[in-house]
């Protein structure tokens, strides 16, 4: 399968094409067990700076021009991509206009391509694309990824190669801007930290390095407080993006990796031109080099340090379910399905999953208008022929509604009982709703799901589950 990647970020724009190639990992005898086995970015693009047509509005032309351009230089066309993300991150996700992007985009990369934004997905992407989980799994320990952009720094934490937390802040390189030796721009949240601590910094004077040191030696105490590395900082004054929650009390971090514009900067801080990309992402660099961090904990080199966050959404967003899987293949793809997730205890009995369902139901109606829900549970109660029985006549029952209104029916398992429970789903309605029914994919209340065309062969379907609210 073809991947895209496109990541608009507060400073730079840069897109990448992979191929995730998809095997059956399971013996002849035993069911097939589809995986993507291996990982492979075919093409990279330059790295732009971000097109803005003001401080609130991203040029929505340019960015689709650079898009376009790309995809010819790299010799491919949306309908070759089969699965990727667009997501705008950074500051540049609050501008006015970023949705009405991420929408036009996505027409233009490709049907089955996620338009998302958000602080907590781009965190987990870029930890990913560093590199962050798989050094956490080799050494068997806790490693945060930190990818300092220059809006935010996200933060996702590993424990032993599985994701353990995320958390973001509003600290990043381009926070002040610099122009010919003047301040041009100052975001209000730093300016006001600035001035808790006593420094005065006003847009429009000179760009002193030792007073603009100072402010960035804040940014990267604040940092080091969100890592539970100091006790220093004012715990009620930390810039959480949209704010949001920390990391864990009782977090121990083993190890660091760093990504993002200003990782090397952290890596290898020596540098004499300190506006260089105007704005103070070197200056910030080198003060998260020298704040400590680096004296408490381990620090790995990361696999990716500017294109973390692209290689994350164009190898990292896309699941698969495959084999043991129900689907009317005129039904896909489908894009932006809500999911309603049902709780460990709701699944005890047939007859909670009814009511769990039923209870659930009315988040997803509006005035009377009903559209397409993936209902997710994991299914590992139900693995006998009786029980996926009485699973099925239990969705049936709470789904009238849906049934009604000719509304495909999707259910979302983590065991692998998909093709038996849609098997039993659709001969109970003898055919008359369309039924989606894949396993194999785990997620959470508030997320949505997209669905793509088949693959394989039609064994297997491409699968991404994301997060499109700020700070879930």
């Amino acid at each position: 399968m073809i991947s895209v990647g496109i990541d608009i970020g507060t400073s730079t724009t840069q897109l990448i094409f992979s191929r995730l190639t998809i095997e059956n990992r399971a013996s002849a005898y035993a069911v097939p067990r589809v995986e993507i086995v291996n990982k492979e970015v075919i093409y990279s693009s330059e790295i732009y700076f971000t097109p803005l047509q003001s401080s609130t509005e991203i040029d929505a032309e340019a960015v689709s021009q650079i898009i376009r351009n790309e995809y010819q230089k790299a010799g491919m066309t949306p309908d070759q991509v089969t699965t990727g993300a667009v997501i705008i991150t950074g500051e540049t996700a609050r501008k006015q206009n970023a949705n009405l992007v991420l929408n036009r985009l996505s027409d233009l990369a490709g049907d089955f391509v996620v338009a998302t934004a958000g602080p907590d997905l781009e965190s987990v992407l870029s930890g990913r694309g560093a590199g962050a989980d798989r050094l956490s799994e080799e050494n068997r320990n806790i490693v945060a990824n930190l990818d300092i952009g220059g809006g935010t720094t996200n933060i996702s934490v590993f424990r032993k190669g599985s994701l353990y937390a995320v958390t973001c802040l509003d600290v990043g390189g381009r926070l002040v801007k610099v122009e010919n030796g003047k301040i041009t721009y100052i975001y209000t949240k730093l300016k006001e930290l600035a001035e808790r601590n006593g420094i005065l910094i006003q847009v429009g004077e000179s760009a002193e390095e030792a007073k603009l040191r100072k402010i960035c030696k804040l940014m990267a105490n604040q940092i080091k407080e969100a890592l539970q590395l100091s006790k220093n900082v004012e715990k009620n004054f930390i810039l959480y993006t949209n704010d949001g929650k920390g990391l864990p009390e009782d977090l121990k971090i083993s190890a660091v990796t760093f990504s993002g514009g200003v990782a090397g900067y952290v890596y290898e801080p020596e540098e004499k031109d300190l506006f260089r990309y105007g704005d103070v992402g070197v200056l910030l660099g080198q003060e998260i080099n020298r704040c400590g961090i680096l004296d408490q904990v381990l620090c790995y080199k990361s696999d990716e340090t500017i294109r973390a966050t692209v290689v994350g959404a164009g190898t990292h967003t896309t699941e698969v379910s495959g084999s043991t899987i129900f689907y009317k293949k005129e039904k896909l793809p489908m894009k932006n399905v809500p999911i309603l997730r049902l709780a460990d205890a709701d699944e005890e009995t047939p007859d909670l999953v009814s009511q769990a369902i039923l209870r659930q139901m009315p988040i997803y109606q509006s005035e009377d208008k009903l559209d397409p829900i993936a209902i997710s549970l994991t299914g590992s109660r139900y693995s006998s022929f009786t029980s996926i029985q009485k699973l099925a006549d239990a969705i049936i029952n709470a789904t009238v509604s849906i049934q009604k209104k000719g509304i495909p029916l999707i259910v979302m398992l983590e065991s692998d009982v998909g093709k038996a429970l849609g098997n039993a789903i659709n001969i109970k309605l003898r055919g008359k709703t369309d039924v989606v029914c894949i396993d194999g994919i785990k997620a959470q209340g508030g997320d949505y799901v997209d669905l793509g065309e088949p693959v394989g062969g039609g064994h297997v379907l491409p699968v991404v589950v994301k997060t499109l609210i700020f700070n879930s």
